[in-house]
């Protein structure tokens, strides 16, 4: 087969970096041109050394005449760029987009959540949320790819067949979450210190985080119940990672064991989530460098009441790897290419 050519915009951040790591490994891919804004004309192995033995293009700003000569463009870019991007698309362009610019299904939704407008309202419909688990091999239709936040997928792969199943209290789920710094981007190193990174835990985006929006759009597919959750985020001291700890209330006669039977028998065909032996200790050490979702489902004090652990690679799972699984699932290549 011959290989397809591959465009990324905003190359240079910890997802880009990623995501040109696992691409180089992919046989049926090539990398035709690395873009970015304010690091024109350098190599990529200026911003991770690693790279530098790899024959990849220098970076270069993005030209609209660029997409004649690729099938995949890749973008992880401020939120509003890819759909500018998405105007200039061709019939043989597929955009696979990791930021917000494509998750939520009105441009309503958008700009209450990102206060800013949707510059391209009209290729909302060409889109589709992306969670492989979920949406599968419906990517085919559709030529704009919008992939979930590092929150969300370690949020809804768990609570997604739990509330499908109708086994909880949709009123009663708190989501306490906890990443790597490496998920508020390069950016991070302007707002916080070297010693605050390393050695402060703190609380961010209190209630109003904008990643309830795709958790809430979601979860609503899935269930008539009313949804109410509250979601907390944290930046932890480590790079990468992410650990999600969700409490549920089950219903009447719901036990753990069928919570967790419940959960395999949903995912059993799905490559990257394990489900493990109740009880078990997860940490994102577990997931580090890996596609993998794991989940376990614990007992509580209460009866009714347990918690849930998901953990996931926010850069991989959260983000490139993500992304990778759903280009897989889209041209027709098996769904681990790439992500061994």
């Amino acid at each position: 087969m011959p290989k397809l050519n591959a465009l990324i915009a905003g190359s240079t951040g910890y997802i880009g970096i990623q995501l040109i790591k696992l691409l180089i490994k992919h046989k049926n891919i090539s990398i035709k041109y690395l873009c970015g804004n304010t690091s024109v004309g350098k190599k990529i192995s200026f911003f991770d050394n690693s790279l530098r033995l790899q024959k990849l293009p220098k970076i270069t700003k993005f030209n609209k005449n660029f997409l004649k000569d690729v099938d995949i463009v890749f973008t992880a870019l401020p939120n509003g760029e890819a759909q500018i991007i998405s105007k200039y698309l061709l019939k043989k362009n597929t955009l696979i987009d990791l930021t917000a610019d494509f998750r939520l299904r009105t441009s309503s939704e958008y700009l209450k959540w990102y206060k800013q407008k949707h510059k391209a309202p009209n290729n909302i419909k060409k889109s589709i949320y992306a969670l492989p688990e979920i949406t599968g091999k419906k990517v085919k239709k559709f030529s704009i790819l919008g992939c979930p936040g590092c929150y969300p997928t370690s949020i809804l792969l768990p609570l997604i067949p739990l509330v499908k199943k109708n086994l909880l209290n949709t009123k009663q789920i708190t989501i306490d979450s906890k990443s790597g710094y490496s998920g508020a981007g390069r950016g991070v190193h302007k707002r916080f210190s070297k010693d605050e990174l390393n050695e402060s835990l703190s609380a961010y985006g209190v209630g109003f985080h904008r990643h309830n929006s795709e958790i809430e759009q979601e979860l609503k597919l899935h269930t008539k119940s009313k949804i109410n959750f509250t979601f907390t985020p944290h930046l932890t001291p480590m790079f990468r990672g992410i650990l999600s700890t969700i409490y549920i209330e089950l219903k009447s006669n719901i036990s753990i064991n069928k919570v967790r039977k419940m959960l395999k028998e949903f995912h059993k065909k799905n490559k990257f989530v394990k489900i493990l032996k109740n009880n078990s200790m997860i940490s994102t050490n577990d997931v580090i460098n890996s596609n993998f979702c794991l989940i376990s489902v614990c007992k509580t004090k209460y009866k009714n009441k347990l918690i849930v652990l998901s953990a996931i690679d926010n850069l991989i799972k959260g983000g490139a790897g993500q992304a990778i699984q759903n280009m897989n699932l889209k041209f027709g290549f098996h769904e681990k290419k790439g992500l061994e």
